[in-house]
């Protein structure tokens, strides 16, 4: 496995990409509450999987759930925003559902997606939006939106993550406008941290000490 600055996981045997939590339709769901916030946000995320699927040449996309973020967001700018993007791209589009896609009745035909309930094993991994282990697979889940928190000094910094364990690796969320849950590398456990254009592994003793601070 390929460990991507651009937030995705890239299985080069099997030509698959894989992405989580990308949450389409955030900004639009919270201006229907009348919230204001940065519009631009889907094209950002959408040119970097291109940028992704450029980089690697990968065939398959797999989206580990949370496409969407609400049903409100699904509005028909989204949905014709994506088709338009969806027509330069000839790969395979799998969704494993997660808990934001829960009210998804059907995926828009246009983005000619292809929709998946709990997880999805392929090889010797299982693709699942929950993090839980599953006999016999590795898991590679979405849902935590992993992030590490770097300070030096009076220098405050907050990165996405990859959370790698023994049995479960938790991907970073794709979508730049998301929380995160700050993580630390326990025993068997490994942090790789996007940090603009390269994924570097954050030593463990650096982790430990950031966590109990």
């Amino acid at each position: 496995m390929e460990l991507r600055p651009e937030r995705a996981l890239y299985w080069p045997e099997a030509g698959v990409l894989a992405v989580a939590d990308l949450h389409w339709g955030k900004p639009e769901s919270f201006h229907q509450h009348g919230i204001p916030l940065p519009t631009g946000v889907l094209e950002d995320d959408l040119a970097r999987l291109s940028a992704a699927l450029h980089a690697t040449g990968a065939r398959r996309v797999l989206l580990v759930g949370d496409l969407i973020h609400s049903r409100r967001g699904l509005t028909a700018d989204v949905v014709e925003r994506v088709t338009a993007w969806r027509e330069g791209h000839d790969v395979e589009l799998v969704l494993v559902r997660g808990n934001h896609d829960r009210h998804l009745e059907a995926l828009p035909p246009s983005w000619r997606m292809r929709l998946v309930e709990s997880h999805l094993d392929e090889g010797p991994f299982r693709f699942a939006h929950h993090p839980e282990p599953a006999p016999g697979r590795y898991v590679c889940a979405g849902h935590l939106h992993p992030t590490v928190r770097l300070s030096t000094g009076a220098d405050r910094l907050r990165l996405p993550c990859f959370h790698l364990g023994p049995q479960v690796g938790v991907l970073p969320a794709f979508s730049a406008f998301t929380g995160g849950l700050d993580m630390r590398a326990g025993e068997g456990e490994r942090l790789f941290v996007i940090a603009e254009d390269a994924v570097v592994e954050l030593p463990p003793a650096r982790s430990t000490r950031r966590a109990r601070s």
